[in-house]
Protein backbone atom coordinates (compact mmCIF):
# COMPACT_ATOMS: atom_id res chain seq x y z
CA UNK A 1 0.00 0.00 0.00
CA UNK A 2 1.18 3.53 -0.80
CA UNK A 3 1.13 5.81 2.28
CA UNK A 4 -1.68 8.38 2.14
CA UNK A 5 0.72 11.31 2.53
CA UNK A 6 2.67 10.14 -0.54
CA UNK A 7 -0.50 9.83 -2.60
CA UNK A 8 -1.73 13.24 -1.43
CA UNK A 9 1.64 14.81 -2.21
CA UNK A 10 1.63 13.20 -5.65
CA UNK A 11 -1.89 14.49 -6.33
CA UNK A 12 -1.16 18.01 -5.07
CA UNK A 13 2.06 18.35 -7.00
CA UNK A 14 1.03 16.65 -10.23
CA UNK A 15 -2.61 15.71 -10.76
CA UNK A 16 -3.92 19.02 -9.42
CA UNK A 17 -1.30 21.14 -11.14
CA UNK A 18 -3.20 23.71 -13.30
CA UNK A 19 -1.18 23.08 -16.46
CA UNK A 20 -1.50 19.28 -16.17
CA UNK A 21 -5.23 19.48 -15.43
CA UNK A 22 -5.82 21.85 -18.33
CA UNK A 23 -4.31 19.42 -20.85
CA UNK A 24 -6.14 16.34 -19.55
CA UNK A 25 -3.04 14.70 -18.08
CA UNK A 26 -4.65 13.51 -14.81
CA UNK A 27 -6.60 10.84 -16.68
CA UNK A 28 -3.40 9.55 -18.28
CA UNK A 29 -1.43 9.63 -15.01
CA UNK A 30 -4.24 7.84 -13.17
CA UNK A 31 -4.19 5.23 -15.91
CA UNK A 32 -0.46 4.69 -15.38
CA UNK A 33 -1.19 3.80 -11.76
CA UNK A 34 -3.02 0.61 -12.70
CA UNK A 35 -2.15 -0.12 -16.33
CA UNK A 36 1.21 -1.92 -15.86
CA UNK A 37 -0.21 -4.43 -13.37
CA UNK A 38 -3.36 -5.00 -15.42
CA UNK A 39 -1.44 -5.37 -18.67
CA UNK A 40 1.37 -7.58 -17.38
CA UNK A 41 -1.04 -9.91 -15.58
CA UNK A 42 -3.04 -10.47 -18.77
CA UNK A 43 -3.55 -14.17 -19.51
CA UNK A 44 -3.22 -13.50 -23.23
CA UNK A 45 0.29 -12.08 -22.82
CA UNK A 46 1.50 -15.19 -21.01
CA UNK A 47 1.72 -16.89 -24.40
CA UNK A 48 4.61 -14.59 -25.42
CA UNK A 49 7.41 -15.94 -23.15
CA UNK A 50 6.24 -19.51 -23.75
CA UNK A 51 6.47 -19.27 -27.53
CA UNK A 52 9.74 -17.35 -27.24
CA UNK A 53 11.18 -20.16 -25.12
CA UNK A 54 9.87 -22.71 -27.59
CA UNK A 55 11.68 -20.85 -30.38
CA UNK A 56 14.93 -20.65 -28.40
CA UNK A 57 14.83 -24.39 -27.67
CA UNK A 58 14.00 -25.19 -31.29
CA UNK A 59 16.92 -23.09 -32.51
CA UNK A 60 19.32 -24.93 -30.20
CA UNK A 61 17.96 -28.38 -31.03
CA UNK A 62 19.52 -28.39 -34.51
CA UNK A 63 16.22 -29.10 -36.27
CA UNK A 64 16.92 -26.46 -38.91
CA UNK A 65 19.48 -28.70 -40.59
CA UNK A 66 17.12 -31.69 -40.52
CA UNK A 67 14.25 -29.67 -41.98
CA UNK A 68 16.39 -28.31 -44.80
CA UNK A 69 17.87 -31.71 -45.64
CA UNK A 70 14.42 -33.31 -45.79
CA UNK A 71 13.00 -30.57 -48.03
CA UNK A 72 16.14 -30.69 -50.16
CA UNK A 73 15.81 -34.46 -50.57
CA UNK A 74 12.32 -34.07 -51.99
CA UNK A 75 12.67 -31.00 -54.27
CA UNK A 76 16.42 -30.34 -54.54
CA UNK A 77 16.73 -32.18 -57.85
CA UNK A 78 14.47 -29.61 -59.57
CA UNK A 79 15.89 -26.45 -61.11
CA UNK A 80 15.96 -23.97 -58.26
CA UNK A 81 15.14 -26.87 -55.94
CA UNK A 82 17.60 -25.87 -53.21
CA UNK A 83 15.98 -22.43 -53.02
CA UNK A 84 12.55 -24.06 -52.87
CA UNK A 85 13.78 -26.35 -50.11
CA UNK A 86 15.04 -23.32 -48.20
CA UNK A 87 11.60 -21.65 -48.41
CA UNK A 88 9.86 -24.87 -47.35
CA UNK A 89 12.33 -25.27 -44.48
CA UNK A 90 11.71 -21.67 -43.39
CA UNK A 91 7.95 -22.28 -43.37
CA UNK A 92 8.35 -25.45 -41.31
CA UNK A 93 10.73 -23.83 -38.84
CA UNK A 94 8.48 -20.75 -38.53
CA UNK A 95 5.67 -23.05 -37.40
CA UNK A 96 7.75 -23.82 -34.31
CA UNK A 97 9.93 -20.73 -33.88
CA UNK A 98 7.62 -17.80 -34.69
CA UNK A 99 10.42 -15.27 -35.29
CA UNK A 100 11.26 -14.01 -38.77
CA UNK A 101 14.75 -12.82 -37.87
CA UNK A 102 15.59 -16.07 -36.07
CA UNK A 103 14.35 -18.12 -39.02
CA UNK A 104 16.34 -16.09 -41.56
CA UNK A 105 19.42 -16.41 -39.37
CA UNK A 106 19.27 -20.14 -38.64
CA UNK A 107 18.16 -21.22 -42.11
CA UNK A 108 20.68 -18.90 -43.75
CA UNK A 109 23.54 -20.64 -41.93
CA UNK A 110 22.41 -24.00 -43.30
CA UNK A 111 21.10 -23.29 -46.80
CA UNK A 112 23.26 -20.43 -48.09
CA UNK A 113 26.56 -22.39 -48.16
CA UNK A 114 24.82 -25.24 -50.00
CA UNK A 115 23.39 -22.92 -52.65
CA UNK A 116 26.70 -21.17 -53.12
CA UNK A 117 28.45 -24.55 -53.42
CA UNK A 118 26.13 -25.46 -56.30
CA UNK A 119 26.82 -22.11 -58.01
CA UNK A 120 23.43 -20.56 -57.40
CA UNK A 121 23.16 -16.92 -58.39
CA UNK A 122 23.79 -14.75 -55.34
CA UNK A 123 20.60 -12.80 -55.99
CA UNK A 124 18.40 -15.92 -55.99
CA UNK A 125 20.12 -17.41 -52.95
CA UNK A 126 19.83 -14.26 -50.86
CA UNK A 127 16.35 -13.37 -52.11
CA UNK A 128 14.81 -16.77 -51.41
CA UNK A 129 16.25 -16.99 -47.88
CA UNK A 130 15.33 -13.41 -46.99
CA UNK A 131 11.79 -13.87 -48.32
CA UNK A 132 11.42 -17.26 -46.64
CA UNK A 133 12.39 -15.70 -43.33
CA UNK A 134 9.48 -13.24 -43.49
CA UNK A 135 7.01 -16.12 -43.17
CA UNK A 136 7.56 -16.02 -39.40
CA UNK A 137 5.35 -12.91 -39.10
CA UNK A 138 2.32 -14.74 -40.48
CA UNK A 139 2.74 -18.46 -39.82
CA UNK A 140 1.67 -19.19 -36.21
CA UNK A 141 3.03 -18.92 -33.63
CA UNK A 142 3.94 -15.35 -34.61
CA UNK A 143 4.98 -12.83 -31.98
CA UNK A 144 3.81 -9.85 -34.06
CA UNK A 145 0.46 -11.55 -34.66
CA UNK A 146 0.05 -12.14 -30.91
CA UNK A 147 0.94 -8.53 -30.11
CA UNK A 148 -1.58 -7.29 -32.69
CA UNK A 149 -4.29 -9.49 -31.15
CA UNK A 150 -3.51 -8.20 -27.64
CA UNK A 151 -3.47 -4.54 -28.71
CA UNK A 152 -6.76 -4.79 -30.61
CA UNK A 153 -8.44 -7.27 -28.22
CA UNK A 154 -8.87 -9.88 -30.92
CA UNK A 155 -9.12 -13.60 -30.25
CA UNK A 156 -5.62 -15.08 -30.61
CA UNK A 157 -6.92 -18.50 -31.64
CA UNK A 158 -9.01 -16.97 -34.44
CA UNK A 159 -6.05 -14.88 -35.57
CA UNK A 160 -3.92 -18.04 -35.77
CA UNK A 161 -6.63 -19.80 -37.79
CA UNK A 162 -7.06 -16.81 -40.12
CA UNK A 163 -3.30 -16.68 -40.76
CA UNK A 164 -3.02 -20.29 -41.88
CA UNK A 165 -4.19 -19.98 -45.51
CA UNK A 166 -2.44 -16.61 -46.17
CA UNK A 167 0.75 -18.15 -44.71
CA UNK A 168 0.39 -21.20 -46.96
CA UNK A 169 -0.19 -18.91 -49.96
CA UNK A 170 2.97 -16.99 -49.08
CA UNK A 171 5.14 -20.13 -49.06
CA UNK A 172 3.50 -21.48 -52.23
CA UNK A 173 3.85 -18.09 -53.94
CA UNK A 174 7.57 -17.90 -53.12
CA UNK A 175 8.16 -21.40 -54.47
CA UNK A 176 6.22 -20.56 -57.64
CA UNK A 177 8.30 -17.39 -57.98
CA UNK A 178 11.49 -19.46 -57.82
CA UNK A 179 10.14 -21.88 -60.44
CA UNK A 180 9.34 -19.01 -62.82
CA UNK A 181 12.66 -17.29 -62.15
CA UNK A 182 14.79 -20.35 -62.93
CA UNK A 183 12.72 -20.97 -66.06
CA UNK A 184 13.64 -17.48 -67.27
CA UNK A 185 17.24 -17.71 -65.99
CA UNK A 186 18.19 -21.44 -65.90
CA UNK A 187 21.77 -20.77 -64.84
CA UNK A 188 20.61 -19.00 -61.68
CA UNK A 189 19.41 -22.21 -59.99
CA UNK A 190 21.18 -25.42 -61.07
CA UNK A 191 19.75 -28.82 -60.19
CA UNK A 192 20.81 -30.45 -56.95
CA UNK A 193 21.91 -34.01 -56.40
CA UNK A 194 19.57 -36.82 -57.43
CA UNK A 195 18.01 -38.79 -54.57
CA UNK A 196 16.24 -42.13 -54.43
CA UNK A 197 12.82 -42.85 -52.96
CA UNK A 198 14.52 -44.70 -50.12
CA UNK A 199 16.47 -41.53 -49.25
CA UNK A 200 13.29 -39.44 -49.41
CA UNK A 201 11.46 -41.75 -47.04
CA UNK A 202 14.43 -41.98 -44.69
CA UNK A 203 14.78 -38.20 -44.54
CA UNK A 204 11.07 -37.83 -43.81
CA UNK A 205 11.40 -40.21 -40.87
CA UNK A 206 14.16 -37.97 -39.51
CA UNK A 207 11.69 -35.11 -38.97
CA UNK A 208 8.70 -37.04 -37.64
CA UNK A 209 9.18 -35.54 -34.19
CA UNK A 210 9.11 -32.01 -35.61
CA UNK A 211 5.91 -32.78 -37.51
CA UNK A 212 4.40 -34.20 -34.35
CA UNK A 213 5.10 -31.01 -32.38
CA UNK A 214 3.59 -28.94 -35.20
CA UNK A 215 0.44 -31.05 -35.33
CA UNK A 216 -0.02 -31.12 -31.56
CA UNK A 217 0.54 -27.40 -30.99
CA UNK A 218 -1.19 -25.81 -33.96
CA UNK A 219 -3.62 -28.67 -34.55
CA UNK A 220 -4.67 -28.42 -30.92
CA UNK A 221 -5.34 -24.69 -31.32
CA UNK A 222 -7.23 -25.06 -34.60
CA UNK A 223 -9.39 -27.89 -33.25
CA UNK A 224 -10.15 -26.07 -30.02
CA UNK A 225 -8.39 -28.61 -27.81
CA UNK A 226 -5.92 -26.06 -26.43
CA UNK A 227 -5.96 -22.35 -25.83
CA UNK A 228 -2.86 -20.68 -27.34
CA UNK A 229 -1.26 -20.48 -23.89
CA UNK A 230 -1.90 -24.15 -23.17
CA UNK A 231 -0.60 -25.10 -26.63
CA UNK A 232 2.54 -23.04 -26.02
CA UNK A 233 3.11 -24.82 -22.71
CA UNK A 234 2.80 -28.21 -24.38
CA UNK A 235 5.06 -27.04 -27.20
CA UNK A 236 7.78 -25.92 -24.77
CA UNK A 237 7.83 -29.30 -23.05
CA UNK A 238 7.91 -31.26 -26.32
CA UNK A 239 10.57 -28.99 -27.87
CA UNK A 240 12.71 -29.29 -24.72
CA UNK A 241 12.51 -33.07 -24.94
CA UNK A 242 13.44 -32.84 -28.63
CA UNK A 243 16.36 -30.53 -27.89
CA UNK A 244 17.76 -32.89 -25.25
CA UNK A 245 17.26 -36.17 -27.12
CA UNK A 246 18.00 -35.12 -30.71
CA UNK A 247 20.05 -31.95 -30.34
CA UNK A 248 23.01 -30.75 -28.36
CA UNK A 249 21.10 -29.19 -25.50
CA UNK A 250 22.91 -29.22 -22.18
CA UNK A 251 22.24 -27.43 -18.90
CA UNK A 252 24.31 -24.44 -20.02
CA UNK A 253 22.28 -24.14 -23.21
CA UNK A 254 19.01 -24.53 -21.34
CA UNK A 255 19.92 -21.76 -18.90
CA UNK A 256 21.01 -19.57 -21.80
CA UNK A 257 17.62 -20.16 -23.49
CA UNK A 258 15.81 -19.15 -20.29
CA UNK A 259 17.88 -15.98 -19.96
CA UNK A 260 17.35 -14.96 -23.58
CA UNK A 261 13.64 -15.66 -23.23
CA UNK A 262 13.45 -13.51 -20.10
CA UNK A 263 15.30 -10.63 -21.76
CA UNK A 264 13.19 -10.79 -24.93
CA UNK A 265 9.96 -11.12 -22.92
CA UNK A 266 10.83 -8.10 -20.76
CA UNK A 267 11.59 -6.06 -23.86
CA UNK A 268 8.32 -7.04 -25.55
CA UNK A 269 6.25 -6.49 -22.39
CA UNK A 270 7.57 -2.98 -21.92
CA UNK A 271 7.07 -2.24 -25.60
CA UNK A 272 3.46 -3.40 -25.23
CA UNK A 273 3.05 -1.18 -22.16
CA UNK A 274 4.43 1.78 -24.09
CA UNK A 275 2.08 1.02 -26.97
CA UNK A 276 -0.83 0.78 -24.54
CA UNK A 277 -0.02 4.21 -23.07
CA UNK A 278 0.40 5.57 -26.58
CA UNK A 279 -3.04 4.19 -27.46
CA UNK A 280 -4.58 5.94 -24.46
CA UNK A 281 -2.83 9.17 -25.38
CA UNK A 282 -4.13 8.89 -28.95
CA UNK A 283 -7.64 8.19 -27.64
CA UNK A 284 -7.53 11.21 -25.29
CA UNK A 285 -6.33 13.39 -28.15
CA UNK A 286 -9.45 12.40 -30.17
CA UNK A 287 -7.18 11.86 -33.18
CA UNK A 288 -8.96 8.64 -34.32
CA UNK A 289 -12.33 10.42 -34.08
CA UNK A 290 -11.03 13.33 -36.12
CA UNK A 291 -9.53 10.90 -38.63
CA UNK A 292 -12.79 8.99 -38.98
CA UNK A 293 -14.73 12.21 -39.51
CA UNK A 294 -12.28 13.57 -42.06
CA UNK A 295 -12.12 10.33 -44.04
CA UNK A 296 -15.90 9.82 -43.89
CA UNK A 297 -16.47 13.29 -45.31
CA UNK A 298 -13.69 12.96 -47.87
CA UNK A 299 -15.81 10.92 -50.25
CA UNK A 300 -13.11 8.26 -50.54
CA UNK A 301 -14.23 4.63 -50.58
CA UNK A 302 -13.20 2.40 -47.66
CA UNK A 303 -10.99 0.35 -49.98
CA UNK A 304 -9.18 3.48 -51.17
CA UNK A 305 -8.49 4.41 -47.55
CA UNK A 306 -7.24 0.87 -46.87
CA UNK A 307 -4.88 1.01 -49.86
CA UNK A 308 -3.46 4.33 -48.65
CA UNK A 309 -2.79 2.76 -45.24
CA UNK A 310 -1.06 -0.23 -46.81
CA UNK A 311 1.11 2.08 -48.91
CA UNK A 312 2.21 3.90 -45.76
CA UNK A 313 3.25 0.51 -44.34
CA UNK A 314 5.43 -0.08 -47.39
CA UNK A 315 7.05 3.33 -46.96
CA UNK A 316 7.60 2.85 -43.23
CA UNK A 317 9.02 -0.60 -43.93
CA UNK A 318 12.02 1.11 -45.49
CA UNK A 319 12.97 2.59 -42.11
CA UNK A 320 11.24 0.69 -39.27
CA UNK A 321 11.00 -2.91 -38.13
CA UNK A 322 7.73 -4.84 -38.13
CA UNK A 323 6.88 -4.48 -34.44
CA UNK A 324 7.51 -0.73 -34.48
CA UNK A 325 5.16 -0.30 -37.46
CA UNK A 326 2.36 -2.21 -35.74
CA UNK A 327 2.74 -0.38 -32.42
CA UNK A 328 2.85 3.08 -34.00
CA UNK A 329 0.01 2.70 -36.47
CA UNK A 330 -2.58 0.35 -34.98
CA UNK A 331 -3.86 2.84 -32.34
CA UNK A 332 -4.68 5.22 -35.23
CA UNK A 333 -5.52 2.90 -38.11
CA UNK A 334 -7.58 0.28 -36.30
CA UNK A 335 -10.38 2.58 -35.04
CA UNK A 336 -10.63 4.13 -38.51
CA UNK A 337 -10.91 0.74 -40.21
CA UNK A 338 -13.52 -0.44 -37.71
CA UNK A 339 -15.61 2.66 -38.47
CA UNK A 340 -15.57 1.99 -42.22
CA UNK A 341 -18.17 -0.10 -44.08
CA UNK A 342 -16.42 -2.90 -45.97
CA UNK A 343 -19.51 -5.11 -45.99
CA UNK A 344 -17.79 -7.36 -43.42
CA UNK A 345 -19.21 -8.01 -39.92
CA UNK A 346 -17.37 -6.15 -37.16
CA UNK A 347 -16.30 -9.44 -35.54
CA UNK A 348 -14.49 -10.41 -38.76
CA UNK A 349 -13.29 -6.98 -39.85
CA UNK A 350 -10.58 -6.71 -37.19
CA UNK A 351 -9.20 -10.15 -38.04
CA UNK A 352 -9.25 -9.47 -41.80
CA UNK A 353 -7.48 -6.11 -41.45
CA UNK A 354 -4.95 -7.58 -39.02
CA UNK A 355 -3.88 -10.31 -41.42
CA UNK A 356 -3.60 -7.88 -44.34
CA UNK A 357 -1.61 -5.42 -42.23
CA UNK A 358 0.78 -8.14 -41.07
CA UNK A 359 1.31 -9.33 -44.65
CA UNK A 360 2.30 -5.82 -45.73
CA UNK A 361 4.46 -5.35 -42.63
CA UNK A 362 6.11 -8.65 -43.55
CA UNK A 363 7.10 -7.12 -46.90
CA UNK A 364 8.95 -4.39 -44.99
CA UNK A 365 11.51 -6.94 -43.80
CA UNK A 366 12.82 -7.24 -47.37
CA UNK A 367 12.12 -3.71 -48.62
CA UNK A 368 15.13 -1.52 -49.49
CA UNK A 369 16.98 0.38 -48.15
CA UNK A 370 16.76 -1.36 -44.72
CA UNK A 371 15.33 -4.85 -45.19
CA UNK A 372 16.56 -6.48 -41.96
CA UNK A 373 16.41 -10.00 -43.39
CA UNK A 374 18.63 -9.00 -46.30
CA UNK A 375 21.40 -7.80 -43.98
CA UNK A 376 21.14 -10.99 -41.92
CA UNK A 377 21.62 -13.16 -45.01
CA UNK A 378 24.47 -11.01 -46.29
CA UNK A 379 26.27 -11.36 -42.95
CA UNK A 380 26.79 -15.06 -43.74
CA UNK A 381 28.55 -14.35 -47.03
CA UNK A 382 30.40 -11.05 -47.26
CA UNK A 383 31.25 -11.77 -50.91
CA UNK A 384 27.60 -11.17 -51.83
CA UNK A 385 27.18 -7.58 -53.08
CA UNK A 386 24.34 -5.79 -51.28
CA UNK A 387 23.00 -4.70 -54.66
CA UNK A 388 22.63 -8.35 -55.69
CA UNK A 389 20.83 -9.15 -52.45
CA UNK A 390 18.23 -6.44 -52.96
CA UNK A 391 17.90 -7.36 -56.62
CA UNK A 392 17.12 -10.91 -55.55
CA UNK A 393 14.09 -9.93 -53.44
CA UNK A 394 12.31 -8.06 -56.28
CA UNK A 395 10.54 -11.16 -57.70
CA UNK A 396 9.39 -12.10 -54.21
CA UNK A 397 8.07 -8.57 -53.64
CA UNK A 398 5.96 -8.98 -56.79
CA UNK A 399 4.61 -12.24 -55.36
CA UNK A 400 3.73 -10.40 -52.15
CA UNK A 401 1.87 -7.66 -54.02
CA UNK A 402 -0.25 -10.26 -55.81
CA UNK A 403 -1.01 -11.97 -52.50
CA UNK A 404 -2.01 -8.70 -50.82
CA UNK A 405 -4.35 -7.93 -53.74
CA UNK A 406 -5.99 -11.35 -53.41
CA UNK A 407 -6.48 -10.96 -49.66
CA UNK A 408 -8.02 -7.50 -50.09
CA UNK A 409 -10.33 -8.48 -52.94
CA UNK A 410 -11.38 -11.85 -51.49
CA UNK A 411 -11.82 -11.64 -47.68
CA UNK A 412 -13.04 -15.26 -47.67
CA UNK A 413 -9.41 -16.38 -48.16
CA UNK A 414 -8.68 -15.05 -44.68
CA UNK A 415 -12.04 -15.63 -43.00
CA UNK A 416 -13.19 -18.88 -44.61
CA UNK A 417 -11.26 -21.18 -42.29
CA UNK A 418 -12.27 -19.11 -39.24
CA UNK A 419 -15.95 -19.59 -40.10
CA UNK A 420 -15.46 -23.28 -40.92
CA UNK A 421 -13.70 -24.07 -37.64
CA UNK A 422 -15.32 -21.48 -35.41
Amino acid sequence: MIPKWVADSYRNRWLDHPEIRSCGMPALLEYLGTSPVAKFSSYDLSVVPLFLLMGELATRSGITTQLFRTCNTWVGRQKGGIAMAAVAGCAAFDAICGSSLATASTMGKVALPEMRRLNYAGSLAAGSLAAGGTLGILIPPSMVLIIFAVLTEQNISKMFIAAFIPGFLAAAGYMLTIAIYVRLYPEAGPRGEKTTWAQKIRSTKDVWHITTIFLIVLGGIYMGIFTPTEAASVGVVLTAILAVTHGKMRMEGFISSLVKTAVSSAMIFFIVLGADVFSVFIALSKLPDVGVELLTNSGLSPYTILVVMLITYLIMGCFLDSLAMILLTIPIYFPIIMAMDFGIPAADLGIWFGIIALVVVEVGLITPPVGMNIFIIKSFDQSLPLKECFKGVVPFLLSDFVRVALLVLFPSITLGLVHAIG
